[in-house]
């Protein structure tokens, strides 16, 4: 389906919990949030509803995010119910790694196509400061276990501060050096907590990174469903890439909306813009169900004012309530 500017619409973004077993500075406080209670949040029956009619529209490819989505039981049922859609191409998963290792063989028993750790730093106690959590052998473990496995394509995303160590940077893009994986650099988003953290471009991780992978150089490879372009550096069996929101503006090929876990479906990770399905799922038929897809979908707005955090209809709520 396309939006009213043009957009093809193929991707949905579907958090299945806001709760998680980190409480990094810029998704979550210290004390975590008041969760939302089970009947809130979405049963995989009405998850897979939804993705049925949006599979409909025209989305193709789907990504389980949470909060953590690791920490919802059973999560590899819904997987291999939305991997039975016809129409969807692919299922993949962003994970903060603390369970992945241990949950590897029932996901790819479900049919995930590919997953992408969340990792920061590799320096433990800045771990343990920014996600309050002493949890990186375990990420360690997951990323280990990914690669030893083979079967599942793996990212690493990483959301650098300012005050970050180059040194530190360099260490989570040599993952990149030995293993066909890819390590995208995320810009600090001013969403929710994020909006008081430190923020480092495009360029300037770039001018910190070359003088340990040496030159990067540009390529023109398509390696996801979303925004991240992507370099090869020298001797490096996989490509560094970045998702640079904020100092190269990408909304005028945006192909994502977001199904958050109570069933409110966003049409910007900026913006409070889209429709509250639940209504839909308890009263409405399929074809109504569309409708309110349709409908947000065509709300979509043409692109964020991230220069402007306190715009007006901007989001209020915090990363991990949103999906990310």
């Amino acid at each position: 389906m396309k939006d009213r500017i043009g957009r093809t619409i193929d991707y949905l973004r579907v958090s299945v919990t806001d709760r998680c077993d980190l409480r990094c500075v810029y998704c979550m406080p210290e004390e975590g949030i008041p969760p939302k209670c089970h009947e809130e949040i979405l049963r995989f029956a009405d998850i897979e509803r939804i993705c049925r009619q949006a599979a409909l529209l025209g989305i193709r490819k789907i990504k389980i995010t949470g909060g953590e989505p690791l920490v919802r039981r059973r999560v590899e049922l819904l997987i291999r119910s939305l991997k039975a859609i016809p129409e969807i191409e692919q299922i993949t998963m962003t994970t903060n790694g603390v369970l992945l290792a241990d949950k590897l063989p029932a996901l790819i028993d479900a049919g995930l196509d590919a997953v992408t750790v969340s990792l920061d730093t590799l320096d433990r106690e800045r771990f343990r400061m920014l996600t309050r959590r002493d949890e990186l052998e375990n990420v360690k473990k997951s990323i280990q276990a990914v690669i030893e496995d083979g079967r599942l394509p793996l990212k690493i995303n990483c959301v650098p501060m300012e005050d970050q160590d180059p040194e530190d940077l360099a260490a989570v893009a040599a993952y990149a050096k030995d293993h066909p994986v890819h390590v995208r650099f995320i810009e600090m988003m001013p969403i929710g907590l994020g909006k008081d953290c430190g923020f480092l471009s495009e360029e300037q991780l770039i001018s910190r990174l070359e003088p340990f992978t040496g030159k990067l150089v540009p390529v023109d490879e398509q390696l996801g469903n979303g925004p991240a372009h992507y370099y090869r550096a020298e001797g490096y069996a996989g490509r560094i890439g970045f998702i640079s929101a904020v100092s190269h503006k990408f909304c005028s090929g945006c192909n994502r909306v977001r199904l958050t876990a109570d069933g409110f479906l966003k049409s910007c990770l900026q913006f409070e813009t889209g429709e509250d399905l639940r209504p839909v799922l308890a009263a409405g038929s399929d074809e109504d169900l569309a409708e309110a897809i349709k409908k947000a979908i065509l709300k979509k707005p043409e692109g964020h004012h991230f220069d402007n955090v306190d715009a007006a209809g901007a989001e209020h709520r915090i990363m991990s309530q949103i999906g990310g």
